[in-house]
C-alpha cells in the first residue's frame, strides 16, 4: 500500500484557549473547528519549549532541548540528528515547505535540511514558488534570478541580524520595528502562503504525481504586531474603530517590539490588556478565514482518506498572563498548552478527544511510524520511532504514561536586552533562570509542576485552576516530590542523550521507556 501523504501545519504562537475546539469562543474559529471535529484533538498537548527556534528543532527532530542543544538563535542542528524531512526524502517522499517564520525559513540553522523545495515568505527577499508570480512568464525568470541574487547577498546580512546581540538590540528601538516588521516580512505573508499552498495541491492533483507528499506549511500570523485586516477588526473588536486611545494602545505596541518579550514591571491597564487580547483574538480569526480555502481544497483531493494532517501551534503567548509578555521566559500554560489536532480518516475515527498530557516532539514519531519502514540512518531508532507514535496514545497506549515535559532556555538575546534598558527586572522576574515543567494526568488531576533553577518552584491542578491562578506547592508534598523525581530522571536521561548525539552514538533508551515499549511488543 503507498504511503499516506503528510501534510504538516504549524501555528506559529497560537493559544490552545483561543481556538473554539478548545473551549473559546465557537464562532471565532469556524474553519478549524470544523476540521477538529473531523479529527483527533489532543487537550493536552505540551509544546517541549516555550519559543521558535527550540520547538521547531523538536517537532523536526523528536528530541527535547537538552538532547538536540538548538535553544539560542546562534545554534544550528546538528547533522548528526537525522532531520524529519531528510528521512522523508529518503523514503521516496516529495518534500516541500512554506515557511512565514524568517527564524525558521531564513537563518542558516538546519531547519530546511532535507526539504527538495523550501519557499520563504519572511526576510527581505522572499522566496515563493513561481507560480505565484504576477508576471508574464519570460519577465517572471528574469525577476526570479535577479531576486535570487538579492537573495544570496542577503542572507548572510539577514543571519548577521538574527545572531548579533547588537544588531537585536538595534532592531528593538521604536524608530526601526516599522521598518523590519513590514519591509523585511517579519511576519511573512500568510495569507499567500495559504493561497499558494492552496495552489500548489489543486496543480499536482491535476498533474498525477505518483510520489507520496510531505508539505510542511508554518504561518505567523498570530504573532505580535497585530494588523488585521480591518473588516475582521470590526468584527471582533467593534470598539476599535471608534476609540481613540485603543488604536494609540495598539499602534504604540506595533512599534515598539522590545516590549513583545519583557516582563511588566506594571500589570497592564484594563483597555490595554482588553485591546492586546482582542486583536489577539482578530489575528486568530482571521487566519482562520484563509484556512477555510486550505481544507477545502484538502478535502477534494483524491487521496483525502489518506493523508495524514497534523495541525500544531509551536507554543503560545502570553498577553500580560502571570506578569509575563511574549514567549521567553516562563513554563505557564499560555506558553507551553498549544492546539494538537490530527486527522487521517483511513486510521483514525473522528471526533476523539484525548486528555492525555503529550509532548508535540512525538509529532517526529508520528509521522515516521505512519511511513512504515524507515531508512537506514545513525541516530535513528526504529524501535523508539514506532514506540512514541502519539496513534499509541489514541488507541490506549500511552508510552509515556500521561506524561509531558518542558524545558524553558531564555533566549539569551532577549536578556541581554532587558539588561540594557530594565535591568532591575532580571532578578525578580528570573529571566536567566532555566525552568522545567512536567505535567502528568491521574485519576482526578492532572497536576503540573514547574522548577526553576533546579528546585521545585510552584504546583498546579489544572484540572481545577487551568489559568494557573493557585500555587498548590505546599498543599501536596507527597505530589511534589514525585514530580520532582519525574523531572530529575528526565532531565539525567536527556543530558545522557545530549552526550550521546555529540559523539555520534545512537541515542540510548532510558530503563522506564524500555519497559513500556517492551509492554507494547516494539521491542524483547
Amino acid at each position: 500500500m503507498k504511503n499516506p501523504d503528510i501534510v504538516f501545519i504549524v501555528l506559529d504562537t497560537q493559544r490552545a484557549d483561543r481556538l473554539g475546539a478548545y473551549g473559546y469562543k465557537p464562532d471565532l474559529t469556524p474553519n478549524l473547528d470544523q476540521f477538529a471535529s473531523q479529527s483527533v484533538v489532543f487537550e493536552q498537548a505540551i509544546s517541549p519549549a516555550q519559543w521558535t527556534i527550540p520547538s521547531h528543532a523538536s517537532l523536526f527532530s523528536g528530541l527535547y532541548p537538552t538532547a538536540h542543544q538548538v535553544t539560542q538563535s546562534s545554534h544550528s542542528l546538528s547533522p548528526e540528528i537525522p532531520h524529519l524531512a531528510e528521512i522523508l526524502t529518503d523514503a521516496g517522499y516529495q518534500t516541500v515547505g512554506f515557511c512565514n517564520n524568517p527564524l525558521v525559513g531564513v537563518l542558516n540553522n538546519g531547519f530546511k535540511r532535507g526539504f527538495q523545495a523550501f519557499y520563504n515568505y519572511g526576510g527581505a527577499f522572499p522566496s515563493l514558488p513561481q507560480t505565484a508570480s504576477r508576471w508574464p512568464k519570460p519577465v517572471a525568470w528574469l525577476m526570479e534570478r535577479y531576486t535570487q541574487f538579492l537573495r544570496r547577498i542577503s542572507y548572510p546580512i539577514q543571519n548577521f541580524f538574527g545572531r548579533s546581540d547588537l544588531a537585536f538590540r538595534l532592531s528593538l528601538n521604536s524608530w526601526t520595528t516599522p521598518l523590519w516588521s513590514k519591509m523585511a516580512n517579519f511576519k511573512g505573508q500568510n495569507a499567500r502562503s495559504v493561497r499558494d499552498v492552496s495552489r500548489f495541491l489543486r496543480e499536482r492533483e491535476g498533474q498525477g504525481e505518483e510520489r507520496p507528499l510531505f508539505l510542511f506549511l508554518n504561518l505567523m500570523e498570530t504573532h505580535l504586531p497585530f494588523w488585521p485586516p480591518g473588516e475582521v477588526v470590526d468584527r471582533v473588536l467593534p470598539y476599535f474603530r471608534h476609540s481613540k486611545e485603543a488604536r494609540e494602545i495598539m499602534r504604540a505596541w506595533n512599534r515598539e517590539a522590545y516590549r513583545w518579550a519583557a516582563p511588566l514591571a506594571e500589570p497592564l491597564e484594563e483597555l490595554e490588556s482588553r485591546v492586546l487580547n482582542d486583536m489577539y483574538d482578530a489575528e486568530v480569526a482571521y487566519q482562520d478565514g484563509y484556512l477555510g480555502e486550505l481544507f477545502a481544497v484538502l478535502n477534494g483531493r483524491a487521496r483525502q482518506q489518506d493523508t495524514l494532517t497534523i495541525i500544531v501551534a509551536d507554543h503560545g503567548d502570553g498577553l500580560g498572563d502571570h506578569q509575563y509578555f511574549g514567549h521567553a521566559f516562563v513554563a505557564y500554560q499560555e506558553l507551553v498548552h498549544v492546539p494538537l489536532i490530527i486527522q487521517w480518516p483511513r486510521r483514525l475515527a473522528a471526533g476523539q478527544r484525548l486528555a492525555t498530557p503529550v509532548s508535540t516532539r512525538r509529532i517526529f514519531h508520528t509521522v515516521l511510524d505512519a511511513i512504515g519502514q524507515l531508512p537506514e540512518k545513525p541516530n535513528l531508532d526504529p524501535v523508539r520511532v514506532h514506540g512514541l507514535t502519539l496513534l499509541n496514545t489514541v488507541h490506549g497506549r500511552d508510552p509515556e504514561q500521561g506524561t509531558a515535559y518542558s524545558e524553558i532556555y531564555p533566549p539569551l538575546n532577549f536578556v541581554q536586552a532587558i539588561e540594557n534598558r530594565q535591568p532591575h527586572l532580571l532578578a525578580p522576574f528570573r529571566c536567566l533562570s532555566p525552568r522545567r515543567a512536567v505535567v502528568q494526568a491521574g485519576d482526578s488531576v492532572t497536576f503540573k509542576l514547574i522548577q526553576v533553577d533546579a528546585e521545585p518552584d510552584e504546583l498546579f491542578n489544572l484540572r481545577a485552576d487551568p489559568l494557573e491562578l493557585e500555587d498548590r506547592l505546599a498543599d501536596h508534598g507527597e505530589e511534589t516530590a514525585v514530580l520532582n523525581q519525574s523531572i530529575n530522571r528526565l532531565a539525567a536521561n536527556l543530558a545522557q542523550q545530549r552526550a550521546s548525539l555529540s559523539s555520534g552514538a545512537e541515542i540510548e533508551l532510558d530503563d522506564q521507556l524500555r519497559q513500556q515499549l517492551r509492554g507494547l511488543g516494539y521491542i524483547d
